[in-house]
């Protein structure tokens, strides 16, 4: 079972993927699009990535405020993920995605990515974080299930 990871963004979307056995997230892509509100290719291109790898859920970061409460930019991501559901007839799951392009970032900088490179990949790196999170969670609570 394949799950996707979505960071999604004001011009883009990083997108990750679980493996097979639902255990790690792979970074697979940025999708970017030149204006936040033209989403028909990039929904059209995420259709195009759940046919071809079979995946049967969507995990999606969802921007909280440090204060928990949701702002502007969770409020356009629950409607993407209206969206995703409408499109894909998938469940997207929401992921607290606070500090995961921070992360991010932290990563890339450690593995020794030069500044102008980063911006390439920090959005996939984001989405296999939040994915990798989800599904380090689902693990955990899948073992509290069978003790």
């Amino acid at each position: 079972m394949r799950i996707l990871g979505l960071d999604y963004g004001s011009k883009t979307v990083g997108v990750a993927l679980s493996d097979p056995l639902g255990l790690t997230a792979q970074p697979l892509e940025t999708i970017q699009r030149k204006e936040e509100n033209k989403l028909r290719r990039t929904l059209a291109r995420i259709e195009e990535l759940v046919r071809e790898y079979e995946v049967e859920e969507i995990v999606l970061g969802f921007p909280r405020n440090m204060n928990h409460s949701v702002g502007e930019r969770g409020e356009k991501t629950l409607a993407f993920r209206d969206m995703l559901e409408r499109r894909t007839g998938l469940s997207v799951v929401l992921w607290d995605e606070r500090l995961t392009t921070v992360a991010a970032e932290r990563v890339l900088m450690e593995s020794g990515v030069r500044r102008e490179n980063r911006k390439e990949v920090i959005d996939q790196i984001a989405a296999s974080l939040i994915l990798q999170g989800f599904l380090e969670n689902k693990e955990a609570e899948n073992g509290e299930n069978h003790l």
